[in-house]
């Protein structure tokens, strides 16, 4: 685009800088070693899914759906604490379409994660379960046969 005369230079270099920054985002990814689940008494995050821990007590059901071979956990938590509701009205629509879909507002994509989906499905569920003081035993029993 930046030979031919009759193309736009300026969005040929917008073309060039926009696609340019995919590789230091891929680089980034590809070196970043933070843990993308954690799992504890409080409750779960999940690095790509929101920005704080998913308390045990707000969550009511989880389940696991796969589309193309990709595995997702969907927690359902209570409408008030669903993360559209702090949004716009776009967001709102979206998480609406998501939910026609299948999926729920806070879905655990699993595709870089190396763990048995079902296992952390039934651990998710026994999790919402368990009292707080039996909780980090819990965990310690359930990530001894995770793998």
């Amino acid at each position: 685009m930046l030979r031919d005369p009759d193309n736009s230079k300026i969005l040929a270099w917008f073309g060039i800088l926009f696609f340019g920054l995919g590789y230091p985002v891929g680089i980034f990814q590809l070196l970043d070693r933070r843990p993308q689940i954690i799992i504890n008494e409080i409750g779960i995050f999940d690095r790509t899914t929101h920005i704080d821990f998913i308390n045990w007590e707000i969550i009511h059901n989880a389940y696991l759906i796969n589309i193309h071979g990709q595995k997702f956990i969907c927690i359902v938590v209570d409408s008030q604490f669903e993360p559209s509701k702090t949004k716009g009205k776009s967001a709102q629509k979206l998480a609406g379409i998501s939910k026609s879909l299948g999926f729920q507002e806070l879905n655990m994509s699993l595709g870089n994660v190396n763990i048995n989906a079902e296992r952390l499905t039934d651990f998710i569920l026994a999790m919402r379960k368990t009292e707080r003081p039996s909780r980090e035993k819990l965990i310690k029993e359930a990530f001894s046969n995770m793998a």
